[in-house]
């Protein structure tokens, strides 16, 4: 899901708080505000490369799956699902369901701009959030832009959606390994990796993991790059439903490769993606996406579905390898007595 028409992304942004409320809230308390305000002026909301792409790229990933996986996963109504559910957390996005639109609205999108002023990012949720909370007050000049809802939360909830999927393949292996019914476990792994092929296709998308998110935000802007905000819908939406077919992409797909380490190979792949938000720009500055657009706008097109379709596939088969491999084991913890604390002179 894209960050949306002009006046979603501004609000989205948490822009439009009063001077009152910047002089006389605490971060913390702004960061509620801006929350709470969401679901209220947020307008119609776009969506991250439209309902055929999304579609395309869970399709694509799961006609790729390796003949190793579960049979069920390669029938053709599995895979008519996982289709399906490739839009799934755009559905979401109605404003007829405020609390669950400003729940799961940052989980789209990262700035990695922002978000790498922590150097390298802790792999669970709320240490992210604790380290961007620590930066606002470090970094008093960027304060504003550090707030987690607005550098956002995209590799996070890919990489908890993928655990998710991991778990229940290893129930699924359970039940297998003991003759026991799989159908209720089929589905919900039908679900997981329809659901986490969403996050993964917005991850392809450039224009999801950096401030130039919808025009050139930067003050330095040599290139004269397009500063309106339309190039966000125009790029994944409309050119992709216009001019992009399975075909067109099908032959970019790579060949299939586990990973072992799903966080760094997820981050690896945003940050080719950031790689090419120049790109990006310079295309449509050349007129790229414009209606039929050009033949190098429709290449980098399909290579950004290709890219999402080639890592989703990637990580369902990583999540069904990983399944098979032993839980650690529960340690409690440590029942030793705490120390007493020393005295202080303070007379506390």
């Amino acid at each position: 899901m894209d960050r949306a028409g002009e006046g979603h992304l501004r609000c989205f942004r948490g822009s439009r708080y009063t001077p009152g409320m910047k002089r006389n809230l605490s971060a913390h308390l702004r960061r509620f505000a801006a929350l709470a305000l969401l679901p209220l002026l947020a307008a119609p909301p776009l969506f991250g490369w439209g309902e055929a792409g999304h579609r395309m790229i869970n399709r694509l990933a799961a006609e790729g799956l390796p003949a190793d996986m579960p049979a069920f996963l390669k029938t053709p109504e599995a895979i008519n699902e996982i289709e399906y559910l490739g839009p799934e957390p755009d559905r979401w996005r109605s404003l007829a369901e405020p609390e669950l639109n400003a729940a799961q609205a940052t989980d789209h999108f990262i700035d990695l701009e922002y978000a790498d002023i922590l150097g390298t990012l802790p792999r669970r949720r709320y240490e992210y959030i604790a380290a961007l909370t620590a930066a606002e007050i470090t970094h008093p000049d960027k304060a504003a832009v550090l707030q987690p809802e607005k550098v956002g939360f995209q590799p996070y909830i890919t990489s908890e959606v993928w655990e998710r999927l991991k778990a229940a393949m290893r129930a699924y292996r359970d039940l297998s390994a003991k003759h026991a019914d799989t159908k209720p476990l089929e589905a919900a792994i039908l679900f997981y990796a329809g659901w986490l092929g969403h996050y993964v296709g917005d991850g392809s998308q450039p224009l999801h993991v950096s401030i130039n998110y919808n025009g050139w935000a930067l003050k330095d802007n040599p290139n004269g790059f397009t500063t309106e905000h339309t190039i966000h819908a125009k790029f994944e939406t409309t050119f992709v439903a216009a001019n992009i077919k399975p075909a067109d992409v099908q032959s970019l797909i790579s060949a299939a490769k586990p990973v072992s380490d799903e966080w760094d190979a997820y981050m690896s792949y945003l940050r080719h993606s950031q790689s090419l938000v120049e790109q990006l720009y310079q295309l449509d500055k050349q007129k790229g996406f414009d209606g039929a657009g050009t033949p190098e706008g429709k290449q980098f097109t399909a290579e950004r579905l290709a890219a999402g379709a080639s890592m989703l596939r990637d990580l369902i088969y990583s999540a069904w390898i990983e399944s098979a491999r032993p839980v650690p084991q529960w340690h409690e913890p440590s029942s030793a007595p705490m120390a007493a604390p020393a005295k202080s002179g303070s007379g506390f």
